[in-house]
């Protein structure tokens, strides 16, 4: 079922450019309705600390928050005023959460949520991390697409992560529907070659379910030979110029992450490509 409404979370008006140069021809292929989404940050004051705060200080706190919104409502409008496709540029003020959590609640109606790759030179602290909550906690395959990323439109060559999983199957069903007609697709399993190729054949079901939906899949295996997984996917999604990486997300329990790390950390870390997570 392709994508009928996709959220886009802006959160700079430079990561708006990149977000919606991804997003509008994803929106225009489908024929979606695309929400841009802007955070409007609350200016917190802690109970237990007494001190005042003058008029001036909100109201020049209030008129940055303007500027900035009205700069990327601008964008948002530029890239969207001509399409044929419905727009709509929401602005919602975080109260007393943050944005991570205003984001997760739009999420939860949407087919597909665009995110814009961790800038901790630009992001507000209430920013921080939201790629990270917004993939653990909204439900939703989530894109997350690498700083002034200007890459070709997503669906045509896709890279799929593959494991025997049930993030890695979410993540192998969500991307049918970014999938162009016809795409090429490579079915990446980051282990040694099995000796007797068929004996895979969870990662055969997966190419034979493909090639069913009109795809064309390959099946490749891939020694890791001491690197990481990351690091491997990749690789072979430039080998193979891909558009677009998908995988599963947070496969394991928090604590085995922050005490090992994961492929999930490893990739939000450092990413050359668009990549689709679904948890």
């Amino acid at each position: 079922m392709a994508p009928k409404t996709i959220l886009v979370c802006l959160t700079t008006p430079d990561h708006a450019e990149t977000l919606l140069k991804v997003a509008v021809p994803i929106a225009r292929k489908h024929g979606a309705h695309l929400i841009g989404l802007h955070t409007v940050e609350a200016l917190v004051v802690y109970p237990g600390i007494a001190m005042h705060i003058p008029d001036t200080a909100f109201a020049s706190f209030n008129e940055s928050q303007k500027k900035e919104s009205e700069a990327i409502k601008g964008v948002f409008q530029k890239h969207t005023r001509s399409e044929d496709f419905v727009s709509e540029f929401r602005l919602v003020r975080a109260e007393a959460q943050s944005a991570s959590e205003r984001m997760i609640e739009s999420a939860r109606a949407a087919d597909l949520v665009i995110m814009a790759h961790e800038d901790k030179n630009s992001d507000r602290y209430d920013q921080r991390h939201a790629q990270t909550q917004v993939i653990r906690e909204s439900g939703r395959p989530v894109i997350v697409v690498p700083l002034e990323y200007d890459g070709p439109e997503i669906g045509a060559n896709i890279l799929l992560g593959w494991s025997d999983t049930r993030e890695a199957a979410r993540a192998a069903h969500d991307m049918l529907a970014l999938a162009d007609d016809g795409a090429s697709l490579t079915v990446l399993r980051v282990q040694k070659s099995p000796q007797d190729a068929f004996k895979d054949s969870d990662a055969i079901d997966m190419v034979e379910m493909y090639a069913r939906h009109g795809l064309k899949p390959t099946l490749v295996h891939r020694d890791p030979m001491g690197g990481s997984i990351a690091d491997v996917l990749q690789n072979v999604a430039f080998e193979e110029g891909a558009d677009l990486i998908v995988t599963g997300a947070f496969g394991h329990s928090r604590a085995y992450d922050f005490v090992l790390g994961a492929t999930t950390y490893a990739l939000l870390r450092d990413q050359k490509l668009p990549i689709l997570f679904s948890k």
